[in-house]
């Protein structure tokens, strides 16, 4: 309801008022108890309106500050790769209202890649959750060690080493292809033999990303294998394990002693070695669970 500004009307002391989009004229003193009335429920109307707007608020409020809580997710890589691989679980993260954070390690050095970590994951504010794919796994557990923010562990087709154990300590025991796949440089440094990437480490990707991919790989310093960490977080932090049923790199068998040994809830998928790129929403709620759940334990999961 309205009131229109009309001088001819004024002078003669009308009011003209518009109520459900039709035009109302009163004289004050003939229908002064109209005007009121009318004004009445105008106000009503108003009281009505503003009570609706700060209930949405309280109910969006809430959802925010909820999203705000949730933990920040941390992505570590594996060899071969870098943080770009992570693109489709970011999205869906992101998506879901998490924090993310994609660590671009160096693969040079096992010391220095756990170091690079450990400084982005203390960077952040509030909990976290620390995930890890092959060598990425190795350098979360070193790297989330002794830091109390860091509630969960996520080991997707991952090395999971104990205090002082080598990377590969397992090669013989669980063994793999990868090895016969890989060609070093002069440097020491190791990438797939391209002909052999598709097959081996990314078989249920289209060849026509894999061959890019291929191409696109960044070589990791081949020592690194017979390297350690002096702490392994996954003794005092809940984890979780992904196994990939159809990894030609890590043989699952092994993905399996390791996500037995660290106590880790444990969820396998038909997957090859990448999977996380081939079956990124999987694996997503995976993380999603860590991120739910690891806050709330104290201790690691024990069977």
């Amino acid at each position: 309801m309205k009131a229109i500004n009309n001088k001819a009307l004024n002078d003669r002391g009308i009011d003209l008022l518009y109520y459900e989009n039709q035009p109302y004229s009163f004289l004050p003193d003939e229908a002064g108890s109209d005007v009121t009335l009318n004004k009445r429920r105008a106000l009503i109307a108003q009281l009505l309106l503003i009570g609706f707007v700060i209930a949405v608020f309280a109910a969006v409020l809430p959802a925010q500050s909820s999203s705000a809580d949730k933990p920040t997710i941390v992505l570590v890589h594996g060899a071969f790769a870098d943080a770009s691989g992570w693109q489709k679980v970011i999205t869906i993260l992101q998506k879901d209202g998490y924090k993310v954070v994609a660590v671009q390690n160096s693969l040079a050095s096992f010391a220095g890649d756990i170091e690079t970590t450990r400084r982005v994951i203390t960077a952040q504010t509030g909990p976290v959750v620390a995930v890890g794919h092959s060598y990425g796994g190795a350098v979360i557990t070193g790297a989330a060690a002794g830091n109390p923010n860091v509630k969960a562990l996520v080991y997707i087709a991952a090395f999971a080493p104990d205090a002082g154990e080598p990377i590969g300590a397992f090669g013989e025991k669980f063994p793999s292809e990868l090895g016969a796949a890989l060609v070093p440089d002069a440097a020491g440094f190791a990438y797939i033999d391209v002909a052999k990437y598709h097959d081996l480490f990314a078989a249920d990707i289209p060849r026509s990303q894999t061959n890019a991919m291929a191409v696109a790989q960044k070589p990791i310093f081949a020592a690194i294998f017979g390297q350690s960490t002096p702490v392994s977080a996954w003794k005092t932090i809940p984890a979780w394990y992904v196994v990939a049923q159809q990894d030609r790199s890590i043989n699952p068998d092994l993905e399996r002693f390791y996500a037995k040994r660290i106590n880790a809830r444990t969820t396998e998928i038909k997957a090859s070695h990448l999977v996380f790129i081939s079956h990124a929403k999987e694996v997503t709620t995976v993380i999603e669970q860590a991120a739910r759940e690891g806050v709330t334990l104290a201790t690691p999961y024990k069977t």
